[in-house]
């Protein structure tokens, strides 16, 4: 068993910028690969980024640019800069290994 837990989100001002964290314990060490989905109100959950045990990642076309994954150890970090309203969703951290793992959600919210 793997388990997330998120900090980081909140409101925020177009253009401005927040960083996401997620801890990941118990069973660590097969994850291999972490990374972020969001969910914005009446729509499905979308990969914004995920980043591999080598350190390769990939990101959604919407994000690339503007926000960057980086991993440390057991945490995994979002940075987003340049925040624009359409980023507002619920975050949710995930981490996989044989299954997918998720986070309880964080919410974003960007405000024009």
């Amino acid at each position: 068993q793997v388990q997330l837990v998120e900090s980081g989100g909140g409101l925020v001002q177009a253009g401005g910028s927040l960083r996401l964290s997620c801890e990941a314990s118990g069973r660590v060490f097969g994850i291999t690969f972490m990374g972020w989905y969001r969910q914005a109100p009446g729509e499905e959950r979308e990969l914004v980024a995920g980043i591999r045990t080598d350190g390769s990642g990939n990101y959604a076309d919407s994000v690339t640019g503007r926000f960057t994954i980086s991993r440390d150890k057991d945490t995994v970090y979002l940075q987003m800069n340049s925040l624009k309203v359409e980023d507002t969703a619920v975050y949710y951290c995930f981490a996989y290994m044989y299954q997918y793992y998720w986070g309880q959600g964080t919410q974003v919210t960007v405000s024009s």
